[in-house]
């Protein structure tokens, strides 16, 4: 997805359900690896989240819809 201009668009405004069938399985905060939690508490604690299966690419929630994709890397 790091390529792909339009990933936004693959996410954005999905509910959490669209997001389950288009990538398979989602990983909760909980599910997440160290790394990807320690990087999730500086500047996203509080967030409703979930991973792209063990990616870094990480969901943020507005309610039930996808209202940002972020690329966790070098935190």
């Amino acid at each position: 997805m790091i390529g792909d201009s339009n990933r936004d668009e693959l996410v954005l405004g999905k509910t959490k359900e669209v997001l389950r069938k288009r990538f398979g399985y989602l990983l909760t905060l909980q599910d997440a690896s160290p790394y990807l939690r320690s990087c999730y508490q500086q500047g996203w604690d509080g967030n409703d989240v979930l991973f792209i299966r063990s990616s870094p690419w990480m969901i943020v929630f507005n309610g039930n819809r996808a209202a940002k994709l972020v690329l966790i890397k070098g935190c």
